[in-house]
């Protein structure tokens, strides 16, 4: 038996919103869902969010950890697709623990 679900929205037209379309795009809302709390709980561990006092440095920092978020989700997919995998099926977290153990080693190396 397959399973059913029923999908409550105030769109009344079905060509403009086809049901299976809506319940992936509710699917994709909670990746960014998921990316909220990478920043919120893994990014900045127990600092507070944003620490900068002026809306400059505030915008610097975001753009710094928006930059970090890309950087290491990127090298998921370095790490998945070579294998066929799904980098959303890998751990944010754990590469997160894996990198913070590898930055005393990258910073002992001059540029």
């Amino acid at each position: 038996m397959q399973d059913s679900y029923r999908l409550a929205t105030n769109i009344i037209d079905r060509q403009a919103a086809p049901a299976l379309e809506l319940a992936a795009l509710y699917h994709e809302r909670w990746e960014i869902e998921g990316v909220f709390d990478e920043f919120k709980t893994h990014l900045r561990a127990n600092s507070t969010v944003l620490r900068s006092k002026t809306p400059e440095l505030i915008q610097q920092e975001l753009w710094g950890l928006l930059l970090a978020h890309f950087a290491i989700r990127q090298l998921m997919v370095q790490a998945a697709w070579p294998r066929g995998l799904d980098p959303d099926r890998l751990s944010f977290t754990h590469d997160v623990r894996v990198i913070k153990r590898k930055m005393p080693q990258a910073a002992a190396i001059p540029p």
